[in-house]
C-alpha cells in the first residue's frame, strides 16, 4: 500500500497538450473527465480508492497502481494546494474516469532536476475512482469499520482470482507440473544426482524470480538481471544466492521446493501466493496474493558442520 500511496504523493506533477475536451481549474491543472457517473461528488473528508497511471507525453508509463494488483487508498483531504492533482477531487464520483495533466515547470523549479523518465511539459495522470465511503455524520468508529470492510472485500476477490491465474499460466506454459498438498506446484526440468536437501543442508542455488505475466522481478544472474532492465542494479553483485533450508530464511515455498531437489537438479516453482508473500506483496514488485514463478538450479549442498558457529544469513529482499 506504500507503493500506492507514493504514486499518489507524485501527483503533484502531470500530460500532452491541451486538446479535446480538457478543461482548466483555477490554479492552471487540466483535466478531461472521459467517464461521468451519476452520484454525489467526492467530499473532504471522504475515503476514495483510485486506480492511477502517471505517464509522460511519451506515453511511456511511469508508474501504476495497476502493476501492484489494487487501487491506491487516500482520505481526501480538506485543503488542496492549486494545481495539485488531488485538487480534481471534488469534481469526481464513484466510476469517474479522469485525464490529468500537469506542467512540469509548475512543479519543479526551473533548471532543476527531474525524475528520470520526465521529458516534455507534461506530465500525464490517467485516474479512475474506483470506491467513494463518504464520511458525511458517521463516527470516526463506523466510518472506519466502513474502510476496513471494503478493504476485506476487496481482499477476498483478490485471493479468490489466484486459483484461476495459476492454472491458466500452467496451461499456457505446457508445464507438467506435480503438486504437493501445501498447493505448490514444480516441475522439475532436470534431475540432479546424490541426496536431496533436507532441513539444516544450505542451498547454494540460481534463480530467476517473476510473476505470472512474465515480468520479472528478481534473479541472481546478471544476464536475466540486464535483460530486464527496471529491475538491474549496476551495484549489485550477481552470484549464487545461499541460504539454510528449512529455517524459515526464505519464503515458505523455497524451504519446501528445494526439498524435492539435489545436486545439479533444475526446477520450475509455481508458488501460491500463501507460500510466498501472501496479502502483503513485496516492495512493490509482487502485488498482493500474487502466485509467483522461479526457475532454480541447485549449483551445490552444503552440509552443516556441527562445530562450526552460525554464520549471518546474506539478506536478499526479494526473498524475504
Amino acid at each position: 500500500m506504500r507503493k500506492n500511496l507514493t504514486i499518489i504523493a507524485i501527483a503533484a506533477l502531470g500530460l500532452a497538450s491541451c486538446k479535446g475536451g480538457f478543461k482548466q481549474t483555477e490554479g492552471g491543472l487540466l483535466y478531461n473527465i472521459r467517464t461521468d457517473k451519476s452520484g454525489p461528488t467526492v467530499k473532504p473528508g471522504d475515503f476514495i480508492s483510485l486506480n492511477l497511471t502517471l505517464k509522460n507525453e511519451g506515453d511511456s508509463v511511469l508508474g501504476s497502481t495497476y502493476e501492484q494488483g489494487r487501487p491506491a487508498p487516500q482520505i481526501v483531504e480538506k485543503t488542496t494546494r492549486k494545481g495539485d492533482v488531488t485538487s480534481v477531487f471534488p469534481l469526481l464520483s464513484e466510476g469517474d474516469s479522469v485525464t490529468v495533466k500537469v506542467n512540469i515547470d509548475s512543479t519543479f523549479k526551473k533548471g532543476g532536476p527531474r525524475p528520470p523518465g520526465l521529458k516534455g511539459k507534461y506530465i500525464i495522470y490517467e485516474i479512475k475512482v474506483e470506491k467513494v465511503i463518504a464520511r458525511g455524520n458517521t463516527t470516526e468508529a463506523v466510518f472506519n469499520a466502513h474502510i476496513t470492510d471494503y478493504f476485506k472485500a476487496q481482499a477476498d476477490q483478490m485471493k479468490k482470482q489466484e486459483p484461476a491465474k495459476i492454472k491458466k499460466y500452467v496451461e499456457e506454459k505446457k508445464l507438467n507440473v506435480k503438486t504437493t498438498p501445501s498447493g505448490l506446484q514444480y516441475q522439475i526440468t532436470q534431475q540432479g544426482s546424490g541426496p536431496m536437501l533436507v532441513v539444516g543442508d544450505t542451498a547454494v542455488v540460481n534463480y530467476t524470480g517473476s510473476l505470472v505475466d512474465g515480468k520479472v522481478f528478481d534473479t541472481s544472474i546478471k544476464e536475466e538481471a540486464m535483460k530486464n532492465k527496471r529491475i538491474f542494479n549496476p551495484n549489485r553483485k550477481y552470484e549464487p544466492f545461499k541460504f539454510p533450508v528449512g529455517a524459515g530464511a526464505v519464503i515458505r515455498g523455497w524451504d519446501e521446493g528445494f526439498q524435492l531437489l539435489n545436486k545439479g537438479s533444475k526446477a520450475t516453482f509455481v508458488i501460491p501466493s500463501e507460500l510466498g508473500w501472501g496479502e502483503q506483496g513485496s516492495q512493490g514488485m509482487i502485488p498482493a496474493f500474487a502466485p509467483v514463478i522461479f526457475t532454480v538450479e541447485v549449483l551445490d549442498i552444503i552440509k552443516p558442520n556441527p562445530n562450526a558457529p552460525k554464520p549471518v544469513q546474506p539478506t536478499v529482499p526479494a526473498l524475504r
